[in-house]
């Protein structure tokens, strides 16, 4: 009889969808040629869409959720791995429409799989997560676009989640001057010890936009999206980069097309989930050098594979700040 091991798994019901921790075993998985033993996964915000319903991530049932994970490599038939790895997953689908983190093992196809890099465990992996891979992506679309320091303030819109801070920490790191906006009248302190110079309220990008504001910023990473990037835009100095990642706040972008013919104003998509190996691979090794791993734990909550529904709701909220680690092993 197959060993079982604890997994989330989601079932589609008549009027929506039931996630419950259970017992599966090997022939739950799906194909793939790489099995791995899973330490950590996570909590991002497209898992708690997922685990709460409240939009479509699940693409087939049933399912176990999970957008990313680590763990060690206990059977390949890859070439390019052998047992006893370390490796990270994101994207990919996985934890959409192939099973995903949550639970003890994870059969996936090799070629998703980025080896752990140097000075790097598991549980800093998922401290980082997608959130964290997505903040270093952001960054280097930046630094592709010619954003330096010297150039003046960047800003970071909903900081306090995982994307935004770690984006305000590797910003930070690197000599910018970081502004960051949150929604938390009490995350002050928390982003100011990532490293941000000052914080803004988040209901000054909020109101109806104005094709042109006063310029201040040379460059931004935007988690939000709707009214908060159109804001954005309109205060970009002339040849300002703004890369451009989440959708928290709407799909919409109620903007004019001002700053980018009258400013020059650059709006640059990151995009994560299909990144290609070898965009992955310099991230993480970046992330692995240059993140400081003391601000990584103050920003990283350590929670059980039973704790995840309880996580997925508080994210709802938008009572989470930082990163939520999944100890699964």
């Amino acid at each position: 009889m197959s060993e079982t091991f604890p997994a989330i798994v989601a079932e589609k019901t008549g009027d929506g969808q039931k996630v419950e921790l259970r017992e599966v075993d090997e022939g739950f998985l799906m194909e793939g040629d790489v099995d791995i033993a899973v330490s950590h996964s996570t909590v991002n915000y497209k898992d708690a869409l997922a685990i709460t319903g409240k939009a479509p991530i699940i693409r087939r049932y049933p399912l176990i959720p999970g957008i990313d994970f680590a763990g060690r490599v206990i059977a390949s038939r890859n070439d390019s791995l052998r047992e006893g790895d370390e490796v990270i997953l994101t994207g990919w689908g996985v934890g959409e429409g192939h099973h995903g983190g949550y639970a003890g093992r994870a059969r996936v196809r090799g070629e998703w799989l980025v080896p752990m890099p140097e000075g790097m465990n598991g549980e800093q992996a998922m401290g980082i997560g997608t959130a964290g891979f997505t903040a270093m992506l952001c960054v280097m679309a930046l630094e592709e676009q010619g954003v330096t320091p010297e150039m003046g303030e960047v800003l970071v819109t909903g900081a306090t989640g995982g994307v935004g801070s770690i984006a305000v920490a590797l910003l930070a790191a690197g000599g910018y001057e970081v502004v960051a906006v949150s929604g938390k009248a009490d995350a002050g302190d928390y982003l100011k010890q990532l490293g941000a110079k000052e914080v803004m309220g988040r209901e000054e990008f909020s109101g109806k936009p104005r094709p042109l504001n006063k310029a201040r910023w040379a460059a931004a990473v935007d988690v939000v999206g709707s009214s908060t990037l159109a804001n954005v835009l309109s205060a970009m100095k002339p040849g300002g980069v703004v890369a451009a990642c989440g959708l928290a706040q709407g799909m919409d972008l109620p903007a004019s097309v001002a700053p980018f013919i009258l400013r020059g104003v650059r709006l640059i998509g990151v995009e994560s989930v299909y990144a290609p190996p070898e965009k992955r691979l310099a991230a993480w090794r970046r992330l692995a050098g240059e993140l400081d791993k003391e601000k990584l734990a103050a920003m990283t909550r350590h929670i059980a594979l039973e704790d995840v529904f309880a996580a997925a709701d508080e994210m709802m909220a938008g009572k989470v700040s930082g990163r939520l680690v999944v100890d699964i092993a």
